[in-house]
């Protein structure tokens, strides 16, 4: 008899059933995730019938960010966005949202890991204080 699936062997199985570079991309953003913040938690939220294996959320005093495979992206949402400091400009969507900013990786794109992990680093911290967003 299986056991349930802890919420980091779920997000393991979202990256293995993703196809090819996408999958690829999910692993290197969960890693650089998690080595910005060894404390950050992993989480599978919002399963739907569109969505049965639901989306990996990445929390720690409240959520740090969302991923999601998209038709030609993988998309890594920071809901807390605009109030993150993003001296590399590595936010390309969602610019226009009060709150959201997000980051579209498509085939092929560099990660900028050491930009991604200070964004990373910087919402947990906001979470951490309690503010509201800039």
């Amino acid at each position: 008899m299986q056991g349930v699936l802890t919420e980091a062997e779920q997000i393991d199985a979202m990256v293995a059933r993703a196809e090819g570079w996408k999958g690829e991309t999910l692993a290197r953003l969960r890693g650089c995730i998690r080595l910005a913040d060894p404390g950050i938690q992993e989480e599978v939220k919002w399963r739907k019938p569109s969505r049965p294996m639901g989306v990996p959320v990445w929390s720690r005093g409240g959520i740090v960010c969302v991923a999601d495979i998209l038709k030609s992206a993988v998309r890594l949402t920071f809901p807390k966005g605009a109030g993150l400091d993003d001296p590399s400009h590595i936010f390309n969507t969602r610019l226009d949202s009060r709150s959201v900013r997000a980051v579209d990786f498509r085939e092929n794109d560099e990660i900028n890991e050491a930009a991604l992990a200070a964004l990373v680093r910087e919402a947990v911290m906001l979470n951490a204080a309690g503010r509201k967003e800039r």
